[in-house]
This record gives C-alpha cells, sequence and structure tokens, in this order.
C-alpha cells in the first residue's frame, strides 16, 4: 500500500508542500539574457551587412550615443522633464480613475448611463487629442500632464470598474445588515477586493502615460524624450533616434518591475 493511502485511510492531514520557485526564477533570468543577446547580436550583424546603417543603427552606435549623451548631462535633463510629466499625469489619471470606478460601479444604473458616453472618449485616439491640448494650454508641461492623464484615466477606469462588480453581493449586504456605512464598505470591501484589478491597470497604463507625454513633446516641445527623438530625426541621426527610444523603455520597463514588487509584496499573504 502506498504511503499517500496510508494517510488518507489513517484520517491523516497532509501538510502542504511548499514549492521553491527560486530555480524557475533563475531560469527566466537565464532565458532573458539569451534571447536578448541573441537578439543583439543578429541586430549588430545586420547592420552595415543585410541593412544600411543610416536605416538601421547598430546597437555599438546606440550604445556610444547614450554613454556620450549621459556623460554630458542631456539624457538625464530630458528624461526628467518626461519622468515629471508622466508621474504627474499618471496619478492625476489614476486616482481620478479610482474615484469614478468606485462610485459608479456598485450602481447598476449609473454605469449603464456613463457606459456609452466613456466609451465613445475612450475610442478616440488619444495621440489625435495632442494638438487640440496644446492649443488650450501652450506648449508648457501642462499639455503633457493632460495627455498622459487622459490615455491612463481609460485604462484604470475599465479595470477597476470590472474589480467592483466582481465583488460578492452576499458580503456587501452582510456588511449592511451588521449597519455598516456605505463609505465604510467601500473602503474595507470594495476598494480590497479591486486591488489585484487595479494593479493590472496600473501596469497597462503607466506604458500609455509615457506614450501620451512623448507624443505632446514630439509635435511641440524643447525638452523631453519626445524632443530628443524629434530633434535626432530631424538630423537623420537613427543611432539617436533609437538611443532616445531605448531610455524611454529602460525607465518603463524598470518601473513596471517596482510595480510588479509593490503588488508581490502587498498580496504577499496570498
Amino acid at each position: 500500500m502506498s504511503t499517500i493511502s496510508t494517510i488518507l485511510q489513517a484520517g491523516g492531514d497532509i501538510a502542504p508542500v511548499e514549492h521553491d520557485e527560486t530555480p524557475v526564477k533563475d531560469r527566466v533570468v537565464l532565458y532573458r539574457i539569451i534571447v536578448a543577446v541573441v537578439f543583439l547580436a543578429a541586430w549588430q550583424g545586420a547592420s552595415g551587412r543585410l541593412v544600411s546603417p543610416f536605416w538601421l543603427s547598430s546597437p555599438l552606435e546606440i550604445a556610444t550615443m547614450l554613454v556620450t549623451w549621459t556623460r554630458s548631462g542631456l539624457l538625464q535633463r530630458h528624461l526628467l522633464v518626461t519622468f515629471q510629466e508622466t508621474l504627474i499625469g499618471f496619478l492625476i489619471g489614476s486616482v481620478t480613475a479610482i474615484a469614478a470606478a468606485l462610485a459608479i460601479g456598485r450602481s447598476e444604473t449609473a454605469r449603464r448611463t456613463v457606459d456609452p458616453f466613456v466609451t465613445a472618449v475612450y475610442g478616440v485616439p488619444k495621440v489625435a487629442l495632442a494638438p487640440l491640448f496644446i492649443m488650450w494650454f501652450g506648449i508648457g508641461m501642462t499639455p503633457k500632464i493632460v495627455l498622459a492623464a487622459v490615455s491612463v484615466f481609460f485604462l484604470m477606469f475599465f479595470n477597476t470598474m470590472s474589480g467592483v462588480r466582481l465583488v460578492d453581493r452576499r458580503l456587501i449586504e452582510a456588511m449592511t445588515l451588521m449597519g455598516a456605512s456605505k463609505f465604510y464598505i467601500q473602503k474595507n470591501v470594495v476598494l480590497p477586493a479591486a486591488l489585484p484589478w487595479i494593479f493590472t491597470g496600473l501596469k497597462l497604463g503607466l506604458p500609455y502615460g509615457f506614450v501620451g507625454a512623448v507624443a505632446a513633446e514630439m509635435m511641440a516641445s524643447n525638452q523631453g524624450i519626445g524632443f530628443l527623438t524629434q530633434d535626432s530625426a530631424g538630423q537623420f541621426n537613427t543611432a539617436g533616434v533609437f538611443a532616445a527610444l531605448f531610455a524611454l523603455m529602460a525607465v518603463t520597463t524598470t518601473l513596471n518591475e517596482g510595480l510588479g514588487w509593490l503588488e508581490r509584496w502587498l498580496f504577499r499573504w496570498r
């Protein structure tokens, strides 16, 4: 008779087995490094041989450009501007979207009332709003912040709304019968239950915030990563365009990893 059968017949409890995920994480990191190295090596080999460097710069030229910009402080200065615009817009868009979804999500009537209007505005390409915002707010940081906030808002709103609607109604009814106020239920029941959806929206919305800010910078600005990209393209500096894009990708990836770490820390009880 097997050990498992013996335990079951004896009515014993089987202790949960904790799996060590460290080897899996190590393998994933190794696979990522291999994929990156192979991709960069193939790119380096193709540049100048299969494709003209004028159209497709090489990783070495891009790295040289990044080092040059970093030493001169140019990259840090423009990155800081884009980061400020995106962070402020991201916070404004996220907070307003979460508040709106919490206020509307529990009422089926309110949700159905605003749904067609929100969907209609969501269907408009956000980049198309950039010229309008520039006309309204000038060429400073304000239109970039507004476009970043608008780009983040809808993703956060729909994700938070989905989380709010999936909260167990029986739990809310039980809390109501026990005398809990609507604010208490929203704070201690609805919001915690919707947090996984909120974090999904945050991780999806952050890159869109950068897209909004950079798009507005490319149209009318004298600073920021969008301006740096446009300026390099105007000088036919392919390495500069790729360097600016790689710097932006590095920032967004780092911030997304930070959000992922924060999510794992908040939900470590799982």
